[in-house]
């Protein structure tokens, strides 16, 4: 028996779309400083009841290029950077082995609003992967010690059973941090703030270092 041929008008969303009229941006509204900035965006998107304000697409890039993407959170950020963490034997953290540049993407819909951030990405201490491993919930550190991130296995309840043999092995809870286990900053090269408007006309202001002083941003105006 063959198929019956798929419509294919039902996967066309060229009418599916929606005017941006949360607010503008104008260049005396930016911070000097686009951590500054990113830190006021994230507490207007939780203000405004986005439920996961630091979820970030993370994008990466193999040594030939070939690029992925996935989200992950933001953990801690300040002038050195932004900072999150994840298993050094995932895609990500091979791809980052590879090739140790990377872009960050936020999107808060509630304020129409995106950031941007590119950059090269260095490994944090394992002092401070040890510190944030040591505050996560109990069940994420026995996840993190079952599973070896982005290897293929048989069946979900190969996982499980994985996941409650560090129960057994750690009854008191005292699991250890595996060493691939570990942080990364972005350290940003340029930032986007997107702030969208009626009719298309979005704002957006990039910032680039100061070639002359490396304490300062230069920040320019781009059209849509």
């Amino acid at each position: 028996m063959t198929d019956s041929p798929i419509d294919r008008s039902e996967f066309d969303h060229r009418s599916v779309r929606r005017d941006f009229v949360f607010g503008e941006l104008h260049r005396p509204d930016l911070s000097p400083n686009p951590v500054d900035q990113l830190q006021h965006w994230l507490s207007a998107a939780e203000a405004a009841g986005n439920f996961d304000p630091t979820a970030m697409c993370l994008s990466t890039a193999s040594a030939a290029g070939r690029p992925s993407s996935r989200y992950v959170l933001l953990k801690h950020l300040d002038v050195r950077g932004l900072c999150f963490y994840t298993d050094s034997r995932s895609r990500k953290g091979r791809e980052l082995a590879e090739n140790p540049f990377a872009a960050l993407a936020f999107y808060w819909p509630e304020t129409d609003r995106q950031v941007r951030v590119v950059g090269r990405v260095e490994r944090l201490s394992e002092a401070d992967a040890e510190d944030y491993f040591q505050q996560r919930p109990l069940k994420s550190r026995m996840a993190a010690a079952a599973s070896i991130q982005s290897t293929p296995i048989d069946a979900r309840t190969d996982l499980e059973a994985r996941y409650h043999a560090i129960e057994t092995q750690y009854p008191e809870g005292d699991v250890p941090r595996n060493p691939a286990w570990g942080g990364f900053r972005l350290v940003p090269d340029e930032w986007e703030f997107w702030q969208g408007r009626p009719s298309r006309l979005h704002d957006r202001f990039v910032y680039l270092p100061d070639l002359s002083d490396a304490q300062t941003w230069q920040i320019q105006r781009l059209m849509p």
